[in-house]
């Protein structure tokens, strides 16, 4: 039994098609599960309550940008999540680095680490205080 070529490239084309959608969806998925995530969650909360930081990306609005699924910044196991979320205000954008350590006992998620990196080359620690509040 024969099949001619337009039935082939045919089948080829949708293949591609359904191929391509699923990874497509699967994407969407898996940035969906990220910010869904309470590391996720509390490191742009701790990115908000800080005035400076906020000020410098020129925020609201603050946009939060798809995580590089690719990027080797990006570890997440069930016990610890890094990760460099990219951002951008109405100023500049960068990147914040986070890093969040699970409780085995209670399953809550803590951030220990998170610096936002600005494209000027400034950085900004969000778990320490700043110079101000200490005086």
């Amino acid at each position: 039994m024969r099949v001619s070529n337009v039935h082939l490239q045919r089948l080829a084309i949708f293949t591609t098609a359904l191929t391509g959608a699923g990874v497509g969806i699967m994407y969407h998925l898996q940035q969906e599960t990220f910010a869904k995530s309470d590391y996720h969650k509390l490191a742009l909360q701790k990115l908000e309550s800080c005035p400076v930081a906020m000020e410098t990306l020129g925020s609201p609005p603050l946009k939060v940008h798809n995580i590089h699924l690719s990027d080797r910044a990006n570890r997440v196991d069930q016990h610890t999540a890094q990760i460099k979320i990219p951002l951008t205000g109405s100023r500049t954008g960068g990147y914040l680095y986070t890093f969040s350590v699970r409780d085995p006992d209670c399953g809550r998620w803590t951030l220990k680490a998170a610096v936002l990196n600005i494209r000027t080359g400034e950085t900004i620690d969000l778990l320490k205080r700043p110079r101000s509040a200490e005086q």
